[in-house]
């Protein structure tokens, strides 16, 4: 056990979450070894992993049946499904989150992505899905869209523990942060108790380097000037981001203002390492979970790359290593012609539509079995 990598990651004070979730693994005990063995401290769902857990495996059958046998309707169906394995899960984490005292054990569920532009749908589906799950180690997620900032102001001072996704870019992730504390300190001058009122900022990785590196590589190949410098950055930006992030997260929950709310029982809002599977085979398997590493921080996993890194993974604090390097791989990009305002903004854009697509599929899915019942 001293030799497992995961559990290595806990010492140096970094969750480790993972990104999947379905049925069987909740039945099967698989989740409950996971949390006893390796140190597993949470789960995070999104539509694209509902999808394949509903489509393609049979696990959920016998549920749907029933309920098309009941004449429920196709998103009602999904939501039935996705809540009941959010409570599964978040019951099997809930000692963990009672001996950690609300610092760990939490299950996430996104809100309808069909949502993120609409600052009102997104409270009042939030507040439901937070009475509906019934679990206080549960984050409710929502997107880190302009229109989504207020609503994690409001959901925060109600005490709903909100998971702030699809964040890119340095100036959203401040604005992030800003909304966290401004719900916290409307909830004080309320006088509502927030000792148990927990948020996560889950910055995207690897989807950053997806885009920046293949326009990093067609300067290399043009040739010119700027070719030695491209080559420097090449599969750096999304590191170099996170790492930067960490050192705001630092400065805005280390500042005299938060100090003021910690006197109040207030958690400070980790930062969340997400999308952390490599996509480029020619990059280590393991690279945004071994260069990430710190204290106070979440790395959510996809299963592949949680049996990658258990099997040759390296636990070292590497988060707050080469901080003025990542500095000027950012402060480089515009010298190349690259925008990073204009990529995040991209990428929120794109990630977004990656969830819808996933979510119509299910429901389109559903709603064709509901037909061929009839």
């Amino acid at each position: 056990m001293k030799n497992n990598p995961l559990k290595q990651l806990e010492t140096l004070g970094q969750s480790v979450w993972l990104d999947y979730i379905r049925r069987d693994m909740i039945s099967s005990g698989e989740l409950r070894r996971l949390i006893a063995e390796d140190g597993l401290r949470g789960i995070t769902s999104n539509p694209s992993i509902f999808e394949k857990a509903i489509i393609e495996s049979h696990d959920y059958d016998s549920d749907i049946n029933g309920m098309i046998d009941d004449r429920k309707g196709a998103m009602e169906i999904y939501e039935t499904i996705s809540q009941r394995d959010v409570q599964s899960a978040a019951d099997e984490f809930r000692p963990l989150y009672e001996s950690t005292d609300g610092k760990d054990g939490y299950v996430s569920l996104e809100v309808n992505p069909h949502l993120a532009y609409d600052t009102n749908g997104t409270i009042k589906e939030s507040r439901w899905l937070w009475s509906a799950l019934n679990r206080p180690n549960v984050f409710i997620k929502v997107p880190a869209t302009s229109q989504g900032l207020p609503a994690i102001k409001q959901l925060t001072s109600e005490g709903i523990n909100v998971n702030i996704t699809l964040l890119f870019g340095l100036p959203r992730y401040r604005q992030a942060a800003e909304a966290y504390i401004a719900g916290i300190e409307a909830r004080l001058a309320m006088g509502k108790p927030v000792k148990y009122v927990a948020s996560v900022a889950s910055f995207f990785l690897s989807r950053i380097d997806t885009y920046v590196d293949p326009l990093l590589e067609k300067i290399i190949a043009q040739g010119g000037n700027n070719v030695e410098l491209a080559r420097q950055v090449l599969g750096q930006t999304a590191v170099a981001s996170a790492k930067m992030a960490y050192q705001i997260y630092k400065d805005i929950f280390n500042s005299t203002r938060f100090k003021k709310l910690i006197e109040k029982g207030t958690r400070s809002q980790r930062v969340l390492w997400a999308s952390t599977g490599t996509k480029n085979p020619q990059y280590s398997d393991v690279k945004y979970i071994e260069e990430l590493i710190g204290p106070d921080t979440v790395n959510t996993i996809p299963v592949e790359t949680l049996n990658a890194f258990c099997g040759h993974g390296v636990a070292n604090a590497r988060l707050e290593e080469d901080i003025n390097e990542a500095r000027l791989v950012l402060e480089r990009l515009p010298e190349l012609g690259i925008s990073i305002d204009t990529v995040t903004q991209q990428l929120e854009d794109e990630g977004v539509e990656k969830f819808n697509k996933p979510f119509d599929k299910i429901i389109a899915t559903l709603a064709q079995n509901i037909a061929k019942s009839v």
